[in-house]
């Protein structure tokens, strides 16, 4: 009898485990520099059951209120998933990492009290699907919080951002796209924008091309 050939493991939607080790280094450091009160502010008053796309490394999970009932976490991104697994046993709020990429979200519909995207419109293959998805599998007049880096409001920046996007920075940055409009494509996917705060990061100092950010709400449209 002939030896039975091992089959690889299906390969993960996205795999960039190089900047998945860079980006969970980077990350923890930026925690101390104003992105923990970020995450805070974007987190407040959450209640329910919440799914977030794109959780990385899993830094959102210990800011999560206790309200929270379950957090279905979905990552594409094996390496940055195990490092979510180990956030999970920490966090105060029942998560569940789940393999998955934001454009075919494997959950049911209108199954969420609210969904959670942060830094993570940025780097989605199709944008407007991924928004697609989270309307599905939100409840009616259910709430998407986000915090994203954006599309730059001077022509000058603006224009080095789409240069950027058209050549090395996706292939640098895990597939991060730095000149979309993540407002625009929330209220085209069919949400309501309740709040929205723009600033940049660093406040001070020099700008670069995430510099521009936006925190803030929206609802579900039926």
């Amino acid at each position: 009898m002939l030896p039975r050939r091992r089959t690889a493991p299906p390969r993960d939607p996205v795999h960039h485990p190089l900047f998945a080790r860079v980006y969970a280094r980077a990350s923890a450091t930026a925690e101390t520099h104003g992105i923990a009160a970020l995450r805070t502010e974007l987190l407040h008053g959450v209640t329910g059951r919440v799914i977030e796309i794109g959780a990385g490394n899993g830094l959102n999970f210990a800011h999560y209120p206790r309200a929270v009932s379950e957090v279905v976490a979905v990552e594409p991104e094996r390496t940055l998933r195990r490092r979510a697994a180990l956030a999970a046993l920490r966090a105060e709020v029942p998560v569940d990492i789940v393999p998955g990429a934001a454009e075919a979200l494997p959950v049911k519909s209108e199954a969420f009290d609210a969904a959670v995207a942060s830094l993570v419109l940025c780097t989605v293959r199709d944008l407007p699907r991924s928004l697609a998805e989270l309307h599905r599998v939100l409840r009616p007049d259910a709430e998407l919080r986000f915090f994203e880096h954006g599309l730059a409001p001077g022509p000058g920046m603006a224009a080095v951002q789409r240069a950027l996007d058209r050549t090395v920075w996706p292939f640098l940055f895990g597939g991060c796209h730095t000149a979309r409009d993540p407002l625009a494509a929330v209220e085209a996917a069919g949400f309501r924008i309740v709040s929205q705060r723009s600033f940049r990061l660093p406040v001070r100092g020099p700008a670069f091309p995430t510099s521009y950010c936006v925190i803030g709400s929206a609802r579900r449209v039926a």
